[in-house]
């Protein structure tokens, strides 16, 4: 049986050598059956995430001008503001509005690679408008920084490696992200009008995060996160008080040799006349880098070391039990292709995802990845139809899944 729940963990029983045996046997079953939970008890003040909120919420009231003054096509860096509806995931614009922020780094130079550009100042909202947010989603970032570094050792531990497995692949002044998302509802969109039928609209797409850990402050009481589980169902993930929601990435699936797993998710648009969802996720940074080859070389000492056999053995039977593994989402955390280090596979996928920026400042890369994109449509084109069954001479519609890019 797949799961149709996402457990919710307590984190202060992690900091208890009493309790932090139940915890990381709680924590092994989400990693390896569900790539998903709820956290609570994290270590972020309550003031602190009431300011987070707010502060938050305020940004999408900026007049227009302003927040158009830091828009994200204005840098190489891809941190700042998008307008609604300037992200692509699963080939489909997503119907939300954000800004991505970022602990600040300094501008690359000539010297360094081409993905040092995602090193930058972020491009913050006015003082003039919004005086403490800055200083309020500085120390968020921060404090989750450090909150998401000991998750990871956690992990390590429940897996049977050593706590400080991860270590290596975190810099000094690692660079952590952030967004913050604004989905309005159908009818804001002007996809629904009074009698309609009420349809599926894409908040975001269907995708996995790409690196170790994601954290999610749902700040509004919407449902619209939703999880795929190993048979394909998605699974409600509603706001739960106190709690985040963390997510397992591509790159910690791909470093514990497929043990945590890395699950599915996508967002959808609120019900018309509902209000507008907003969210605040947390992506835990890696440093870019790493290169694929030594994550791979675990004979030659890369990676974060084998994970012990009894608990591969535990993901085996569990992915055996349920038939197989169902998933709607191209896995992208590996090596080959075009990216030698995860800051090139970082970069390009970024510009999948914002081509207005890919046009304005990597107008070649992006020329690439069209051309690729191109490539394989025509090649999953003719596959379906060399394989669709036929009815009567004409081919059978639907029950196809649809392979569609992790952002």
């Amino acid at each position: 049986m797949s799961f149709d729940t996402i457990p919710i963990l307590d984190l202060s029983q992690a900091k208890d050598p009493s309790t932090k045996p139940k915890f990381l046997d709680e924590l092994r079953h989400a990693l390896l059956e569900v790539g998903f939970l709820y956290l609570k008890n994290v270590g972020i003040p309550e003031e602190l995430t009431q300011k987070v909120i707010e502060e938050g919420v305020a940004f999408f009231d900026l007049p227009m001008e302003e927040k158009l003054k830091i828009e994200m096509k204005n840098a190489p860096s891809f941190l700042g503001y998008s307008r609604l509806d300037a992200e692509i995931t699963a080939h489909t614009i997503d119907h939300r509005e954000q800004i991505d922020l970022s602990t600040d780094h300094a501008v690359r130079t000539p010297d360094q690679p081409l993905y040092r550009n995602l090193f930058a100042p972020t491009q913050w909202p006015p003082p003039a408008y919004l005086p403490e947010f800055k200083p309020v989603y500085s120390e968020y970032i921060t404090l989750m920084g450090e909150i998401s570094i000991f998750f990871t050792s956690l992990i390590a531990e429940a897996i049977g490696l050593p706590a400080t497995a991860f270590n290596k692949y975190f810099d000094a002044d690692q660079q952590h992200k952030l967004k913050i998302v604004k989905y309005p509802d159908l009818k804001e969109l002007g996809l629904w009008k009074e009698g309609d039928e009420v349809k599926e609209g894409q908040g975001v797409g269907p995708h996995k995060d790409s690196m170790f850990t994601s954290y999610l402050l749902q700040v509004t009481k919407h449902k619209g996160l939703q999880v795929q589980n190993l048979r394909g169902e998605w699974i409600d993930c509603p706001p739960i008080d106190g709690t985040l929601v963390v997510a397992i990435g591509q790159g910690m699936e791909a470093l514990t040799q497929g043990v945590c797993m890395s699950t599915t998710h996508r967002v959808l648009s609120p019900a018309p006349g509902s209000g507008a969802r907003f969210s605040v996720p947390f992506f835990q940074g890696v440093s870019l880098d790493a290169e694929f080859d030594e994550l791979n070389d675990l004979e030659g000492g890369g990676g974060v070391g084998r994970v012990p056999e009894e608990v591969r053995e535990m993901r085996r039977r569990i992915v055996e039990r349920n038939g197989g593994r169902l998933d709607d989402v191209e896995f992208t955390f590996r090596s080959g292709g075009s990216a030698r280090t995860l800051g090139e596979a970082t970069l390009r996928n970024r510009i999948k995802s914002h081509p207005d920026v890919g046009e304005r400042w990597y107008p070649e890369i992006l020329a690439e990845i069209r051309a690729q994109q191109k490539k394989e449509r025509e090649e999953g084109d003719r596959k379906k139809a060399a394989f669709e069954p036929q009815q009567n001479g004409a081919p059978l519609t639907g029950g196809l899944g649809q392979v569609v890019e992790a952002h």
